[in-house]
């Protein structure tokens, strides 16, 4: 099963100061990937991925990307893990989100 890459998406209060903060230890913006007026962005340095998100999530979030997220979600249903939010349609961009045992949020992200 291919989860895709991995990012770490963070709930900020300020997403200038946040932004700033991580351009300081070397993150570079993703263009194409949000805006301070969007209240998200997306920073990368090197396999590293960062999402900065304002106002949007209660808590952070360990976010994967693979191909075929529906495969993933059936798996894990398969195996008995519940989905705090299902996919949405048969095709196309969509999410699922879980809870690990300790109530950490993942996210499988197709876009």
């Amino acid at each position: 099963m291919e989860l895709g890459q991995f990012s770490v998406s963070l709930t900020v209060k300020d997403i200038t100061k946040s932004k700033a903060f991580y351009e300081t230890l070397g993150f570079k913006t993703r263009p194409e990937c949000g805006s301070i007026a969007d209240k998200w962005l997306v920073l990368e340095k090197g396999t590293t991925v960062i999402g900065l998100f304002e106002g949007m999530f209660e808590a952070n979030i360990l976010t994967f990307n693979p191909t075929d997220v529906r495969s993933i979600e059936k798996h894990l249903t398969d195996n008995n893990i519940k989905m705090t939010t299902p996919t949405q349609g048969d095709s196309g961009p969509t999410h699922c989100v879980l809870k690990d045992p300790d109530g950490n949020t993942i996210m499988f992200d197709q876009f």
